[in-house]
Formats: structure tokens, C-alpha cells, sequence
């Protein structure tokens, strides 16, 4: 029995010391060949990113594409990465650069497909695209998951500047200083995107709420 604890005990405290292995540590192991410290660096930052990702795009399937994007540019840029501020921070910047993309074509395809549509249908008579749903009242959490849904919808329709220095205060609970090293601006720039996302999130909830 006693041989049995300090085996567990032994597996206990390896598993410790990894995970307290700082991540400009994990980079430099990864630098020098070792794939253990990136699956490491890629474990601890999956989640976050993918999360943040989907936060950002409204879009699941696209935010797992844009992790696996984001991790594969860390792994091609190892040579180039400086410690000069956190990892969290690298690797956040990179995401938010590469789903800001995805959504800017993403616009540019719904604009030309929004003027084909409009072009193809001028003169046609209005129709309601959205009738009252004269359905029973749902219950209390179903209200509560259809306003999540509401809270998502409209921070979607944040224009970029204001949607991502929003999400990563409020969302991603990142601090003033980092949102402006991940998006090269002032704090100041910050703290304004981020009051005036704000108020304009209150305005379309107010409206839908």
C-alpha cells in the first residue's frame, strides 16, 4: 500500500510541475524540438481561444478552424516570438487578427449577395419576414436561453472595432492595458470603443427585451 501511494503521489507531483512550466518556458522547449511543450501550450489554450473565437464570429465550426489557424501560425513563427509580454497576449492578438479577417469577407460576400437579391427582386410586393409568433408564452428558462441568444445576436452586430475590445473586457475579462497590446491601440481608444459598444448594446437590447 505504501509503494501504491508514493507511485500516485509521485504522478501527482509530476503533473503539477508541467502545469506550473511558464509559457515562454513551454516555447523554448517547443524551439528546441520538443512537441510534448507545444501540445501543452495548445491544451491550456484551445478552449480559451476557440471560446473567444465563437464569441467573436457567432459561428462554431468556424471558431475551431480559426484555433487551429491561430496555433498553427504560433507554431510557424516560434523563431520570430519574443517574450517581450505574455503569450496569452501573442496568441490572442493572432485569433482576433484572423477571425476580424474571416469576418470582414465575409461581409464583402454578403454585400454582393444582399445587391444581387435586391437587384433581381425590385418591384416585388413587401412580405413580413418575421410574423408574431401567436404560440404559447415559453417558460422561465427558455425566456432565459432565448436572451443569451439575444445577448449574442447583438453584440454580433457590433461593428469590429467596438465588438472585439467589448468581448475581451467583458466577455474574456482581459485588463485595459492587455485589449491595447492585442489591438495596437491606446487604452484610451479602449476604454472609448468600449463605452460606446456599451451603449450601443443597451439600445438593441432595449429594443428586443
Amino acid at each position: 500500500m505504501g509503494a501504491l501511494s508514493s507511485i500516485e503521489d509521485l504522478f501527482v507531483a509530476v503533473s503539477q510541475s508541467f502545469d506550473a512550466v511558464t509559457d515562454h518556458r513551454l516555447l523554448e522547449a517547443t524551439r528546441a524540438g520538443d512537441e510534448a511543450a507545444f501540445a501543452e501550450l495548445v491544451r491550456r489554450y484551445r478552449h480559451p481561444i476557440t471560446n473567444y473565437v465563437y464569441r467573436l464570429t457567432n459561428d462554431y465550426d468556424l471558431a475551431v478552424d480559426i484555433a487551429q489557424e491561430t496555433f498553427l501560425r504560433v507554431y510557424g513563427a516560434l523563431a520570430r516570438y519574443h517574450t517581450d509580454y505574455a503569450f496569452s497576449t501573442y496568441i490572442y492578438r493572432i485569433a482576433t487578427n484572423l477571425a476580424i479577417s474571416e469576418l470582414r469577407r465575409r461581409k464583402r460576400r454578403k454585400l454582393v449577395s444582399l445587391t444581387a437579391i435586391f437587384r433581381s427582386h425590385k418591384g416585388d410586393e413587401e412580405s413580413e419576414i418575421d410574423p408574431a409568433d401567436s404560440g404559447p408564452l415559453p417558460d422561465a428558462t427558455l425566456i432565459a436561453a432565448e436572451r443569451q441568444r439575444a445577448v449574442a445576436r447583438a453584440i454580433a452586430t457590433l461593428p469590429e472595432k467596438y465588438r472585439v475590445p467589448l468581448i475581451l473586457r467583458d466577455l474574456e475579462e482581459r485588463g485595459y492595458e492587455e485589449i491595447a497590446t492585442i489591438l495596437r491601440v491606446s487604452e484610451g481608444t479602449v476604454k472609448s470603443r468600449i463605452s460606446r459598444a456599451r451603449a450601443l448594446l443597451r439600445d438593441k437590447l432595449r429594443a428586443h427585451l
